[in-house]
Order: structure tokens, then sequence, then C-alpha cells
């Protein structure tokens, strides 16, 4: 199974570890990714505020060298993979569209390919079974909230995920990890995202609901899809505590690093150092680390 890969911005510089631990379970999952030759920002957030040809221009640019490859993309960001959904979803059927997209890029874009989030690609391309039967250090006793936030998930007619509102790919991935996962309120919620530049007080109301709720819930930790939500979630989660007078200490992890350590990967290697909620004192409890 081969794809073209779309690491996006953030998993070369604010989130080497969720790239790292992509890696690592593609090869051990037989995933093959050939990286995007000279790939470009998707322009989340900054491009489909501004200006609409070019919100969909920049993802088309990497969505044409993946035709060029003749592969389907996977993005492991849930920014990236929603963007190039939206410019499949809004070119598809729409000739003059593309046409003026190609011009913008300089090079023929068909819209031949599909984009695939790196966890539907595990979930559901390789599965459960396939998943489990590579664990070798059982998450067990460890019960995590599966937080997909909002750009995973929706717009529903874009992004076709199995439930807009209670999506259970991650769930079914942790279970086969043979880690618990709670039933909770806030797995699609927004954290925010980049108005934690802008605007520190939104992020921290939006965060604090979303740690509150999966704390209620009896989570160790949440596992995401999203390094905006990751950052958001571990990176404010001081900011919340000192605001709201309470305390949390939920690590937060991607996905693919608890994969990677059920998979047998040594914990050093997975990039939990660079988290500001440390989660190696729960991995410890939990004799999983």
């Amino acid at each position: 199974m081969k794809y073209a890969y779309y690491p996006g911005c953030s998993l070369h510089s604010t989130a080497t570890e969720y790239e790292e631990t992509t890696r690592t379970v593609c090869a051990t999952l037989g995933v093959e990714l050939a990286e995007i030759p000279d790939w470009n920002c998707c322009g989340a957030t900054s491009a489909h505020a501004t200006n609409h040809l070019l919100s969909l221009a920049l993802p088309a640019r990497d969505l044409a060298k993946a035709e060029q490859m003749g592969l389907d993309v996977v993005a492991p960001c849930a920014a990236c993979y929603n963007r190039m959904a939206q410019t499949i979803h809004e070119t598809k059927d729409n000739e003059v569209l593309r046409h003026k997209v190609s011009q913008v890029i300089g090079a023929e874009y068909q819209g031949t390919v599909k984009a695939k989030s790196l966890l539907e690609v595990l979930a559901a391309d390789i599965g459960p079974k396939v998943v489990e039967a590579k664990v070798q250090k059982p998450l067990k006793g460890l019960k995590v909230a599966a937080y997909y936030g909002c750009l995973l998930v929706r717009p529903p007619a874009v992004t076709g995920w199995d439930d807009a509102e209670n999506p259970q790919s991650m769930e079914r991935l942790m279970t086969a990890l043979g880690a618990e996962t709670v039933d909770w309120s806030h797995k699609t919620e927004c954290c925010g995202a980049s108005l934690t530049i802008s605007r520190t007080d939104i992020v921290a109301k939006l965060t604090h609901d979303i740690l509150d709720a999966a704390k209620a819930a009896g989570a160790d930790a949440i596992v995401c899809a999203c390094p905006m939500c990751q950052a958001n979630l571990d990176g404010r989660q001081g900011l919340v505590e000192k605001t709201y007078k309470t305390q949390y200490h939920l690590p937060v992890f991607y996905f693919t690093q608890l994969m990677s350590l059920a998979f047998g990967k040594e914990p050093y290697k997975l990039g939990f150092a660079r988290h500001s909620i440390d989660p190696r004192e729960l991995l410890h409890s939990k004799e999983i680390a």
C-alpha cells in the first residue's frame, strides 16, 4: 500500500514527534510513504480566510504533484487534510474552476486523486485487526479520550467521516492497542486552533471545556490527530489551570505515539520529552513504559 505523503509545515517543525511516529507506524504496517517533491504549505487558516482562489490553489499544487506520481495523498495533519479534501470537493464537478486553479499554479490539475487523513488510512484501509496483530506491548490500564477536533470530521459532505458528531475510528484503533476509551461529550469540539496567538482568552475557554470533559469522563490522557489541537491542549494547559484555578495534568498524545509504543518502540524515541505535560510519569504508573 503506497501513498503520496504530505507532511505539511507542522510535522517538519513544531510536531516532529508526529512525523517520526507516523513513519514508524507506517513502516511497521507496510504502508509506503512517498513524500511529495517540493510540496508547499496548504494555506490553512491564512489563505482561506483571505482569498478563496488561493485557498484552493495551494492544496491543488500538491495534489497535482500527487497526480503526476499516480498516488492518492495521505496527510497526518487534520488541517492539511481538510484543505485538500475541500479543494477536491469544490473542483470535482467544476471544470471552469479547475482551469482557473491550473492557471494559478502553472500546472494542470485534473482532480483525479483522493486525499485521506492518516487516521482514516490506518483505521479503515489497514484496520484494527492488522494493527492488533502488531502489538507487542498492550496499553492495558490506560484510559484515553479520543479527540478528533473539528477539522477531521467537518463538513460531513467534504470529509465523509464515519460519524461527524460521534466518530469511532480512533477508538477502534486505541482498543486494538489494548487501551480503554472513554465515552465523552467534547470529542469533536473546536480547540480554538490558530486563535491561540491572537485570542488566548478564547482558546483558554475552549481548551478548558475540553480538558474538563475528558477529566470528568475518567480519562488518564487525551489522544489526537492534529498538531494544532495537540499544541493547544498540551501547551496551553498551564494557562488554563492558572486562569480557572484548577489542575488537570492530562498528557496529550498523538495517536501515532501510542501506536508506536504499543508496537514495542522505545519510549525515549517517541518524542515524549517535547510535550509540555510529560506523559512518562503516567506511562510508568501504568507499567507501560
